[in-house]
């Protein structure tokens, strides 16, 4: 397929996404660090187009704390009545996926809920059942699982980078809506998002990625691939939703330009999809510290101690 021309982009308009996205980053630090309690500090700037962004920071970390609190409801609830659940997450290369997870894992514990990343296939994994490697992480009674992509590469990195074959794209599209259906039929609450970013955005994206020093890991020559190869993934999604789309385990389309947006619509979305519910919990009370006379402490070695360089 010839290459299409990128898109043309503006040099203020880049600086200005790049900026954006250095805020993004930041922002991801103050999410562990604040609480609704402490918005106030960010206070808006003199005015103007700086005013207006930090009030609508103030209402997205508002937000995201209230939704964040939710989660942790409905980890409770999925704790206390063994729910089983499979969140997958897909879309193309910078669609804000891993901003999504990590939005809605920050405040939940990592016994109840977790991310599978799985890499490439091994030669010996390239061998086995299609779907063996991914149903090892399922998860049982009491657990939430996010695929951070999923058995869905299939149907999209693998056929549109020739790895796999035409009759393997097809035996997947035959096996995936039965496999889904097991998974629900015994007990697993599936739910499949797709983050959908238009080819002007990820162009922006990717540039900023080449740009920051602290992003450049994020870009790998499969992403770089992929812009070249950007309507052969159109042409493979849409193929994938036609034949995966299914009641039991239904697609959820989420618009994801805006990545902040994106984050609270996903998670409000998620939320809504649980019939979950405030768990009682019993009073905790400290007990006090129990002090023995004939306890003393060990010094600590100095060759121990890290260096307080700060």
């Amino acid at each position: 397929m010839d290459r299409q021309p990128a898109p043309s982009v503006d040099h203020d308009e880049l600086v200005r996404r790049i900026e954006n996205d250095l805020i993004d980053g930041y922002d991801e630090e103050f999410e562990l660090e604040f609480d609704d309690r402490q918005l106030e500090a960010l206070e808006p700037g003199a005015g103007g187009d700086e005013a207006t962004r930090q009030v609508e920071r103030r209402r997205y970390f508002r937000e995201l704390f209230r939704l964040q609190g939710e989660l942790v409801k409905l980890q409770d609830w999925v704790a206390a009545t063994r729910q089983k659940v499979v969140i997958v997450f897909e879309g193309r290369d910078s669609a804000g996926k891993g901003g999504a997870i990590k939005r809605i894992t920050q405040r939940l514990n990592p016994r109840v809920c977790r991310v599978v990343a799985l890499p490439a296939p091994n030669d010996r994994e390239r061998t086995q059942w299609y779907f063996q490697r991914y149903v090892q992480h399922l998860p049982a009674g009491g657990e939430i699982v996010l695929f951070d992509r999923s058995w869905y590469n299939r149907a999209g990195v693998e056929r549109v980078m020739g790895f796999c074959s035409e009759d393997e794209v097809e035996e997947f599209f035959r096996s995936v809506p039965e496999f889904e259906r097991m998974l629900v039929r015994s007990g697993i609450r599936l739910i499949k998002y797709w983050f959908s970013i238009t080819d002007e955005e990820q162009h922006l994206r990717f540039l900023g990625r080449i740009h920051d020093p602290l992003k450049q890991w994020k870009l790998s020559p499969m992403d770089l691939e992929s812009r070249v190869r950007w309507e052969a993934y159109t042409k493979a999604k849409e193929a994938m939703l036609e034949h995966t789309h299914i009641p039991e385990a239904p697609w959820w389309l989420v618009h994801a330009v805006d990545k902040k947006r994106a984050r609270l619509n996903c998670i409000a979305h998620l939320l809504s999809q649980m019939p979950y519910e405030a768990v009682p919990k019993p009073l905790v009370e400290l007990p006090p510290r129990v002090r023995n006379p004939d306890y003393t402490r060990q010094p600590v070695p100095a060759e121990m101690v890290v260096p307080e360089v700060y």
